[in-house]
């Protein structure tokens, strides 16, 4: 059996953007993980019923951890000798392109799931485009989750189009919409979490699931919710996800607002966000930038509509006053207007609830993508 080696810069990556991915190319191919945190990575390893090889990595701009990453794949590649190299996030796909091409791996392939750079400027800019270029010219292929990132890379000049291509409709992953179905959840179950979490039963409860970051939109966020929810009775917001200070830290005034406004409620990371997508009416997702979300997917398979910013993956996931509404980028006034519709005409937020389901379950159900990607492979 040929051996296949997936890559993330942390395990948590592999469990969740890839989630049971792993254990189904293990019926196909001797399946390695690799990543860093190595309890963690060893924990995902069990849950995939696949090997595991630990590397430390980092996702902030380290050169010399970056080479020694380099170094240890290179050797690793070299002993295995895969017929595969496959790498998903930024630092993973530098260190693990460049060991593989540097071993001579013969396939050598990086999914794009979202350009952080796109928010950088001046010289971290240029330093990141060149370690992107790196990236994709020591890849033999290069696989943009969505079809606007496909246009960004080829806008960018960071590769050649003929080395690009999307799988299925977009994602890495798909959705398992069986297990993302309102169905799962009785009307008991979905009280006693309204209780719990001091929601009323008629309140409307929109829902932010993702890092509370600024480069999701959470500043603009809760300035929208703040202005909403201070005209209007009975409006919840919970929001499902955890702080990072260190990387991309809220403004002061929106961690205050979190913190003092009843109608905020901050549960913190999740493992399993469906009971909260369950009690909830709409999805606010104000990105700045994304790959192919895979909330907003979640959200729809749970029946809810989304709002959504013009960015790709979302702008295709969501088709405007058909599953959801689309709002421009970093425009708080905007996403108010967007939120007070959605509370506000009953009609419009119906139809789109009552499309939401059916068109996540016919263009991005989880084993179309897995199909996709094992075709990919066999073709090599």
């Amino acid at each position: 059996m040929k051996k296949l080696i997936r890559i993330t810069t942390v395990p948590i990556s592999l469990e969740k953007l890839l989630e049971n991915q792993l254990l189904f190319m293990k019926s196909h191919y001797e399946v390695t993980a690799i990543s860093s945190d190595k309890p963690n990575l060893e924990r995902v390893g069990q849950l995939q019923e696949v090997a595991v090889f630990h590397v430390e990595m980092t996702r902030k701009i380290t050169p010399w951890q970056d080479v020694k990453a380099v170094w240890q794949l290179y050797n690793y590649f070299k002993r295995e000798k895969p017929f595969i190299v496959h790498t998903h996030t930024p630092k993973a796909g530098t260190v693990g392109m460049m060991a593989a091409k540097l071993a001579g791996v013969p396939h050598r392939l990086h999914t794009i799931a979202g350009l952080p750079l796109l928010e950088a400027r001046g010289i971290k800019r240029k330093l990141l485009n060149a370690v992107e270029k790196i990236t994709y010219t020591c890849a033999t292929r290069i696989y943009p989750n969505s079809y606007g990132l496909k246009e960004i890379i080829i806008n960018e000049q960071f590769c050649k189009p003929n080395k690009l291509k999307v799988l299925a409709s977009g994602s890495s992953n798909g959705i398992d919409t069986a297990y993302f179905g309102p169905e799962n959840f009785s009307e008991l179950q979905n009280q006693i979490l309204k209780t719990n979490l001091g929601i009323q039963a008629d309140d409307f409860v929109f829902i932010f699931v993702g890092r509370l970051v600024g480069d999701k939109g959470i500043n603009e966020l809760i300035q929208a919710f703040k202005k909403i929810s201070s005209g209007t009775e009975g409006i919840k917001l919970i929001l499902v996800g955890s702080f990072e200070s260190d990387l991309d830290p809220l403004e002061q005034e929106t961690i205050q607002e979190i913190t003092t406004n009843n109608n905020i409620i901050s549960v913190g990371f999740q493992k399993d966000v469906r009971p909260y997508l369950a009690i909830s009416d709409c999805l606010a997702f104000p990105s700045y930038r994304e790959g192919f979300p895979n909330v907003v997917m979640q959200a729809g398979a749970m029946r809810l509509p989304c709002i959504v910013t013009n960015i790709n993956g979302c702008n295709e996931i969501i088709i405007e006053g058909q599953n959801g509404t689309i709002i421009p980028v970093k425009d708080a006034d905007a996403l108010y207007r967007a939120m007070k519709t959605m509370v506000d005409v009953v009609g419009f937020r119906t139809k789109l609830q009552q499309n939401a389901r059916p068109m996540i379950v016919s263009r991005y159900e989880q084993q179309v993508v897995w199909e996709a990607i094992l075709a990919e492979y066999k073709s090599l």
